[in-house]
């Protein structure tokens, strides 16, 4: 009898940034706190069933040979990313402190350049600034970095078979401190829980809502929200996490 595929669960996260010589990248301060959430991720979700590759640290091309080698590997019923790094609005930054455009990202995990994924589901959870600024509604850093450039909607280039939750709002910055994000953080306290076996947009829904109400920032920039949003899709209900 054939062995049934693993889900697969890819985490990449970038804790530090270096500009290298001929580079085009800008200087951003380090990520106190990912190491906590990278440990949290990879034991919650290969608890949970996922094979579970994390990457630290890692330049544009390697993440695209990272999809590229993942999409190559037998896939079980869903397909989870994870995106922790300083951003703006559809862009995250690599290990230079160079750009990686979100429509770029999902064109690496496209049915024309990934037929392995054609079909299943793909799920993105991206801990990083969508802009600088704070929402109104421990001592905290923030994962954004100066406006650098102008972007076309990444929303526009999404696969189909894809969702998309960011840890705020388009425009809004996203909050790290020393002890991790507290986006990814309630994400595992929840798949940690009877939450796991949630249809995925009740699960989404609930993690927006414990982020948007219990949190609070301190430090200086004390007293802000983070509202984290989602995009998708997905045309029928998905149970990723159930066990």
């Amino acid at each position: 009898m054939s062995k049934v595929a693993k889900s697969r669960a890819v985490i990449i996260a970038i804790t530090e940034f270096h500009i290298r010589p001929g580079g085009n990248g800008i200087a951003l301060a380090p990520r106190k706190g990912v190491k906590y959430d990278i440990k949290r991720l990879h034991k919650v979700l290969s608890g949970l069933g996922f094979a579970v590759s994390l990457h630290t640290d890692v330049s544009a091309s390697e993440i695209r040979e990272i999809y590229e080698k993942e999409s190559k590997k037998p896939q079980g019923d869903c397909f989870i990313s994870i995106f922790s790094s300083h951003g703006e609005e559809g862009i995250i930054y690599d290990f230079y402190g160079e750009p990686v455009l979100l429509k770029n990202l999902y064109s690496w995990i496209s049915p024309h350049n990934s037929p392995a994924l054609s079909g299943i589901p793909k799920l993105f959870f991206i801990q990083a600034c969508r802009g600088n600024k704070l929402d109104e509604g421990t001592d905290l850093e923030t994962d954004s970095a100066p406006a650098q450039m102008s972007v076309f909607s990444h929303i526009d280039f999404l696969p189909r078979d894809t969702m998309v939750m960011f840890a705020s709002s388009e425009g809004y910055a996203a909050f790290n401190n020393p002890s991790g994000s507290f986006f990814l953080k309630t994400l595992c306290e929840l798949l940690s829980g009877s939450e796991k076996d949630l249809e995925l947009t009740q699960l989404l829904t609930r993690l927006a809502y414990w982020v948007a109400y219990n949190f609070e920032s301190n430090g200086k920039n004390g007293g802000f929200k983070e509202m984290p949003c989602y995009i998708t899709n997905l045309t029928r209900e998905l149970y990723p996490f159930r066990t």
